[in-house]
């Protein structure tokens, strides 16, 4: 059950990262938190990396099952994630303003770009803190260790019912945004030898 986060100061604020369940690997925001923390001052760790290869952190493990996510989210002062919908509307409802940085499919992260679109258009609308480079992500972390509250929002501990149509509805927006992003592709085959167009059928 969520909890509503306490904002005062703490000395060793507890960081979540979660890169999710997908089959990319996700080194680039590993690797970025890896250099982070190499420089920053005492933190505690809990660095879900998936299939990204395990990074020489503390808490470093491969996947977390469901309730260990929960309790891990209800634990952390601060969640790190990728642009997933579901794992951004879980740090939400668990009392987080969650640090994004969302897969790229151009540097094989994922298969489409539906996370940056999804990430931007709540970014923009100040949902999440969204990270695209590595020194956006290292800024982001240096405010939230040197204050958690920053990055808090109130939790909503009724949201658990509303968060399966929220999901549902979250996936609706982001298939609409690929669905934009892709060029369409013309009906029209090139000019055959017989001089005529020939009308695309698949």
């Amino acid at each position: 059950m969520p909890r509503q986060r306490d904002t005062t100061a703490v000395e060793r604020p507890l960081l979540l990262v979660a890169v999710g369940t997908d089959k990319h690997p996700f080194d680039r925001l590993v690797d970025w938190l890896a250099q982070w923390h190499a420089q920053a001052g005492p933190v505690g760790l809990t660095v879900q990396h998936g299939h990204t290869v395990a990074p020489p952190l503390p808490g470093a493990v491969p996947f977390l099952g469901h309730d260990a996510l929960q309790q891990a989210m209800a634990d952390a002062d601060l969640v790190v994630c990728h642009g997933g919908p579901a794992t951004i509307l879980e740090a939400r409802r668990h009392g987080h303003l969650p640090i994004v940085v969302p897969r790229d499919p151009a540097r094989g992260e994922h298969v489409d770009d539906h996370q940056q679109l999804f990430a931007r258009r709540l970014g923009a609308a100040g949902l999440v803190v969204l990270c695209e480079t590595r020194e956006e992500l290292h800024d982001a972390l240096a405010v939230g260790q040197a204050d958690p509250s920053r990055y808090a929002v109130r939790a909503d501990p009724a949201a658990h019912e509303a968060r399966r149509a929220a999901v549902a509805r979250v996936g609706q927006i982001v298939d609409d945004l690929v669905a934009r992003s892709k060029p369409r592709r013309s009906r029209w085959r090139a000019w055959p030898r017989t001089g005529h167009p020939t009308k695309e059928t698949r």
